[in-house]
């Protein structure tokens, strides 16, 4: 796979990290950088020729925002997925602890996307074969994403069980990104960061969850349920 670096300079510490050039830029992933100055007078284009240089005297608010998000990881380390409620597709309470030691795969899903088809046959088929063995699919429609989930919730209910026989829990429309945020989508991702921040891209993003109710694993829209296969199997057997 090819791979794109992104070099930064942290207090005179070159740092290069490298990201795969094959991951797909969807709609919501267009990189907006501030345009701010270093004390070098170094400008936004400098930031992708130069590197990006921080001074800790010109960034004060920089260091306190870092500090807030490390309290929040220590935050995020406290909590599992079963700390949640969530409403199903029939708008009833569910409490996600329901779910404990078992492995669980939570998916952005939609109706009307390019990915639907594929993803939804591939779920139907892993939930079928391993449902007996402790795994669940936890499918939340979204239509944040080219408004590709429009129906209500008995259209989308519908759609799931009767053309491709879903038979994994289905729950409440929700949005994944933005000030609307689910409470359990904000859990999600800031246990497992994503590609360019922790935006989810599109829909068919994937997290993986243990038996313990954590995050392990994090998959873009374009890794199809089949691929992760073996991650699943690797933590039944845990």
């Amino acid at each position: 796979m090819a791979t794109m670096p992104f070099s930064a300079s942290l207090n005179g510490l070159s740092r290069t990290k490298m990201y795969p050039t094959s991951y797909p830029l969807w709609p919501s992933m267009y990189l907006s950088i501030p345009s701010f100055k270093t004390s070098m007078g170094s400008s936004k284009s400098d930031i992708f020729q130069n590197g990006l240089s921080l001074q800790q005297p010109t960034f004060a608010g920089f260091l306190v925002k870092s500090r807030s998000l490390a309290v929040n990881a220590r935050s995020t380390m406290d909590k599992t997925i079963y700390d949640f409620t969530v409403k199903d597709i029939d708008e009833k309470d569910v409490s996600l602890s329901k779910f404990k030691k078992k492995v669980l795969l939570i998916v952005n899903v939609a109706s009307k996307c390019g990915l639907t088809t594929a993803n939804y046959s591939e779920l139907s088929h892993i939930y079928e074969k391993y449902k007996t063995q402790g795994f669940e699919i936890l499918a939340f429609p979204c239509n944040q994403f080219g408004g590709q989930e429009p129906g209500s919730n008995p259209d989308i209910k519908q759609f799931a069980c009767t053309r491709f026989k879903a038979e994994f829990p289905i729950f409440d429309k929700v949005d994944v990104n933005g000030p609307n945020t689910a409470p359990v989508y904000q859990f999600l991702k800031s246990s497992a960061g994503g590609f360019l921040g922790d935006l989810v891209k599109w829909n068919f993003e994937k997290f993986l969850v243990d038996k313990k109710g954590k995050v392990v694993e994090r998959y873009p829209p374009t890794i199809s349920p089949f691929q992760i296969e073996k991650d699943i199997q690797r933590l039944l057997a845990a």
